[in-house]
This record gives structure tokens, sequence and C-alpha cells, in this order.
């Protein structure tokens, strides 16, 4: 699932291409919006709110309404942007959403997340959601309050808990806990210095939104620590890298780490 240096990536490139601009015709391909028609209404701009993306829109007519389309990438969601006419590089089955412009054409395919809701009513979307941890409400003690609020929680599901602090999945959830010399079964309530934790968390994520490839090794031929590496051995030690499905039952995300970096 791509983390929220990829979610804000995206919204940044959404919110250069359309914002400001007027959409000349909107295709839904989800059966709870497939008759909607948003042409001669006006983007806004799109934001990241941890994972999520709000793309706002406004009618200019008199007592026109404001409207929020809300999309989440989950595991193979991506949006690309064509020239109108231009030849789509993804199967058009994929596609979800496609939102055009007098110049742009942005196309969301195998998006998790579809709706369309008042703008008014984005709270009841994202409300849940700690401090995002690329976002303007960056608040680090909020995001630790969170946190250590269940201090037997493993750190690596805290860390995956969006409402403790937004923006971290699978990847930098692992690779925070090597980098920290931690197993990610470690307990909240054990971390010696959580704030450092957290801070290196928001700087990864800082360095990557900028950069088109993610990396924690700063080598972007061999751009991880961990993550994805089971079996293969540790950069640091050599050890042969662990994975394991851990987590709440029913929502077990796969975790990385060194038995002897980490120990």
């Amino acid at each position: 699932m791509p983390e929220g240096d990829t979610v804000h990536r995206t919204a940044r490139r959404l919110d250069r291409a359309l914002s400001g601009s007027v959409l000349s015709r909107t295709d839904f391909r989800v059966p709870s919006l497939a008759t909607t028609d948003l042409s001669g209404i006006e983007v806004v701009g799109t934001a990241a709110r941890g994972k999520h993306l709000l793309t706002r829109m406004l009618s200019r007519t008199p007592g026109g309404s404001a409207w929020t389309l809300h999309t989440h990438l989950k595991m193979e969601g991506s949006w690309r942007l064509y020239p109108p006419g231009q030849r789509w590089d993804r199967p058009a089955h994929q596609a979800r959403v496609v939102l055009e412009t007098a110049d742009q054409q942005a196309v969301g395919f195998s998006l998790g997340i579809v709706e369309l809701v008042p703008t008014s009513q984005e709270d009841e979307i994202v409300g849940h959601l700690g401090p995002d941890l690329l976002g303007p409400d960056w608040d680090e003690d909020e995001a630790l309050r969170r946190l250590g609020a269940d201090p037997e929680r493993p750190l690596g599901q805290a860390l995956l808990d969006q409402r403790n602090l937004a923006g971290i999945g699978n990847m930098y959830a692992s690779e925070l806990c090597f980098l920290s010399g931690l197993p990610p079964t470690t307990p909240v309530g054990r971390v010696a210095d959580l704030r450092r934790l957290v801070r290196r968390a928001k700087q990864m994520l800082e360095q990557n939104v900028r950069r088109p490839t993610q990396a924690t090794t700063g080598n972007l031929r061999e751009p991880f620590w961990v993550y994805r590496r089971d079996r293969a051995a540790c950069r640091r030690c050599g050890t042969p890298i662990e994975v394991a499905m851990l987590g709440d039952p029913g929502r077990e995300r796969a975790s990385y780490w060194c038995p002897r970096c980490q120990a």
C-alpha cells in the first residue's frame, strides 16, 4: 500500500494540474456515482490527509455547492495525468475516475475508495486520523500522546495505526524499527526515546516526498534495510532478514526485521 509520501506527491501533482480549472467532462466508473456529472464545476484543489486524497470542487453558480471527491489508493491504485486524447498507459477497465479539463485529463486507476461528499462533511471521512506527518496540522506532542496511550501495544502495530499518526505504512514501520534497533513486537512503553523515533519518521517522509523513488538507506539501488528483504542478508551484520505477519486478527501485516540488529 502506498505510504504517506507517495500520497502527498500524488496530491501535489493533481493540485498543480487541476486547481483553478473547470471540469469539461467527468466519468465515474463506480456504481454509486455512475450517473454523476460534474462538468462545469471548478476544481479548488487537492490535498492529502494521511493516505487519503481530497479533491475539492465548487460550483460557481449562485448558491452553488462545494463537493469533495475522496479517493484512496489502497494497494494498487494510482492517479495519472494525460493531455486530452492521449492513450492511457494502463488498461481502460482499471479506470475508476476520469476528470477532464481543457488541457488535462486525470485518471484514477484501481482506486480502493471513490466517494463524493459535501466538503462540509470531510471530517466524517478523515476526522479520526492522528496528526499527519506531512500535513500542516502536524502536532508532535499529540502524536506521542496517542502512541503512548496504549503502552503495551507492539510498536509495529502502533505505528501503522493511522489514528495515532497518519502516513506510515508497512515499509516505514519496518524500516523505523530497524533503524531504532527494536523488534516490531517491542511494547511502545519500552521504547526509550519515542520522540526521536517519531522525528525520524517525519524526516524520512519529508525527504522521500521530494523523490520519485522511496529510500531509507540513501542508496536508490539498495533502498531498504529490511523491507521486503526476507531471507536476504542484513546490510549491517549479514544475518538473514526475517518476516512474519503481525497484528490484530484479520488485520495482520507483514513485518521485516533483523534478529541480530534488533535483538
